[in-house]
């Protein structure tokens, strides 16, 4: 049976009743097997969510994508882009600017998500990448600007690398949304970079990844066999084992006469002229 895209109202009526699942992938490839595991919920680039192929290869996964503060400019600005990132298939903007931007995205009817705990374009506030809220007053003040966020309009936030305990609590008293990426299973959504997941991961890799595949392994092990390949292809054509007789064309014989007694006769013409 084929599922049916999420609206922003179904998602806010899950809230407390099942986890949801959320990816962060880069291709439609990622898409297209993300669409058929059943994904629900996906943050995208926004170079994918206006390719009309993405729509194509992953019809009913609820999909956000979103600019940093540092890269949309004014509230203004970040209108105009949210619309026609709506307008090309996106479902929800991703808002890491200020609760005024918030609030003005949302009072035009844009459905909003927000950011909180370790915000990678906000981190120098918060001492950089690692967990925030590990103090009770720190804990608090993430319940607050939560709360922030849902005054302001959004319908979800994202709440990165906090305590379980505090994410698990803010969860149970806001009535918004909450995504958790390394913040533990009592939000409403457990979100993974596709990169973690399978395995492809550069450099420091987040103690919230799980890999559930070693693609790196098989990247390298596919490159060795396009290098063996190559190697293969040099080899045949410097021995003469490439062409075969299956790779090309040849003329019927009668033709084959006809075209040697042409090349002797314009050979013959040339060599009068000349």
């Amino acid at each position: 049976m084929m599922r049916r895209k999420p609206t922003v109202a179904d998602l806010r009526a899950l809230k407390g009743r099942r986890q949801l699942t959320m990816l962060r992938y880069f291709s439609l490839e990622e898409a297209g097997a993300a669409e058929q595991a059943g994904i629900d919920i996906a943050s995208v680039p926004p170079e994918i969510a206006a390719d009309p192929r993405h729509r194509e290869v992953a019809p009913s996964i609820f999909t956000m994508t979103g600019l940093t503060h540092l890269e949309a400019g004014t509230p203004e600005d970040y209108l105009r882009w949210s619309g026609d990132a709506l307008q090309k298939g996106a479902d929800a903007i991703y808002c890491s600017g200020s609760l005024r931007t918030v609030e003005y995205l949302a009072r035009e009817h844009i459905p909003v998500v927000g950011h909180v705990g370790l915000v990678p374009s906000r981190a120098t506030w918060t001492g950089g990448f690692k967990a925030v809220g590990k103090t009770a007053e720190a804990a608090l003040r993430l319940l607050d600007e939560v709360r922030a966020y849902e005054s302001a309009g959004t319908f979800a936030v994202e709440i990165e690398v906090v305590p379980v305990e505090v994410a698990t609590a803010i969860s149970e008293r806001v009535g918004i949304l909450l995504w958790s990426m390394g913040a533990g299973p009592g939000c409403d959504a457990q979100y993974l970079f596709a990169n973690d997941i399978l395995g492809t991961t550069e450099g420091h890799v987040p103690r919230h990844a799980k890999p559930y595949r070693d693609f790196r392994a098989e990247y390298a092990r596919l490159q060795a066999e396009r290098v063996a390949a190559f190697r293969e292809f040099i080899a045949d054509v410097e021995s003469g084992a490439y062409p075969e007789d299956r790779h090309i064309v040849r003329l019927p014989d009668d033709e084959i006469e006809a075209f040697m007694n042409g090349l002797e006769e314009r050979t013959v013409d040339a060599d009068a002229a000349g």
